[in-house]
């Protein structure tokens, strides 16, 4: 079947945070929610692009219930704001989408001295993630889909490195945070299966999609406007993994076509290191030093 959004089960009711909403797969995937009739929360760090995505959307869907939260996933501080923002007025949450990402930019790092790439793709969404845990717990049925990339098969996890304590090569820390993501997700529903916990993480890639995020790489950038997918069937993979009700727990998907670069959702190729549980344990632990957000750890 080639899934799509017309195949996503009605979301009215339900509460949605979506992270790096305001462009790309991240406002596709907040749009077709919406469309669908969730309650969808933009996490964004510009102001002006979320509420630029905010208006488009209702522009097309005037009854759409969308709202704007900051977020920026590279300040602790400001992730610990997000949730307690979010807390203040919801007391459920029935998807959380860690969408949001940066890839290959200059070398940088966040505002407690992480790489950026760990820093924003993996430390961050870690610590929105506990934060939100609780109610996430307490809305039945609720789920934590996590976007990776095709970029994870050659990622290796440096612990030595997470502060660009070595020669920053932009490629080798992205590949290592998606790594991150991907583990991060596979991990996460092992916990929350040990604890009983009604609640389903799974992860997704979009495969080659045409966005903002390759603004770094003009190489990359140009490669994948010759041969990509748009956007929006780039957030059909998360898609499916944040609603079908068919979709696996710990499950991972990205386009179904050739090198899963292009297609309709479909399962997706795992490589041994995002399944290796003394590094999941060690990576769970070092998440919960680094951001001080201890969840699951029984």
């Amino acid at each position: 079947m080639k899934w799509n959004v017309s195949h996503m089960p009605e979301q009215k009711g339900r509460v949605a945070l979506v992270t790096g909403a305001n462009s790309g797969i991240g406002f596709e995937t907040a749009r077709a929610l919406a469309r669908k009739g969730a309650r969808v929360f933009l996490a964004c760090r510009n102001e002006t692009k979320g509420t630029d995505a905010v208006d488009r959307i209702r522009s097309e869907m005037p009854d759409a219930d969308v709202d704007l939260i900051s977020l920026d996933l590279a300040s602790l501080e400001s992730v610990r704001a997000c949730a307690a923002a979010f807390l203040d007025g919801n007391d459920r949450l029935d998807l959380l989408v860690n969408n949001a990402g940066v890839m290959v930019p200059p070398e940088s790092k966040t505002r407690e001295g992480l790489e950026m790439q760990i820093g924003v793709n993996y430390f961050g969404h870690f610590a929105l993630t506990g934060l939100l845990i609780d109610t996430l717990t307490a809305s039945p049925g609720s789920r934590v889909t996590t976007v990776s990339s095709l970029a994870h098969r050659t990622g290796k996890i440096d612990f030595d490195n997470f502060r660009g304590e070595k020669p920053y090569k932009p490629w080798r820390e992205y590949c290592q945070s998606k790594l991150a993501n991907l583990i991060f997700a596979i991990e996460l529903q092992r916990r929350l299966e040990r604890t009983g916990a009604d609640v389903l993480s799974t992860a997704a890639h979009p495969g080659f999609t045409a966005t903002d995020l390759q603004r770094h790489n003009s190489v990359f950038r140009i490669g994948v406007g010759l041969w990509s997918n748009t956007p929006a069937v780039g957030a059909l993979p998360t898609l499916y993994a944040a609603t079908a009700p068919e979709a696996d727990p710990g499950g991972y998907y990205g386009p179904k076509g050739i090198y899963e670069a292009k297609g309709y959702p479909a399962p997706a190729k795992v490589v041994r290191r995002a399944r290796d549980k003394r590094t999941a344990t060690r990576l769970w632990q070092v998440g919960e030093e680094v951001t001080g957000v201890r969840f699951l750890s029984a």
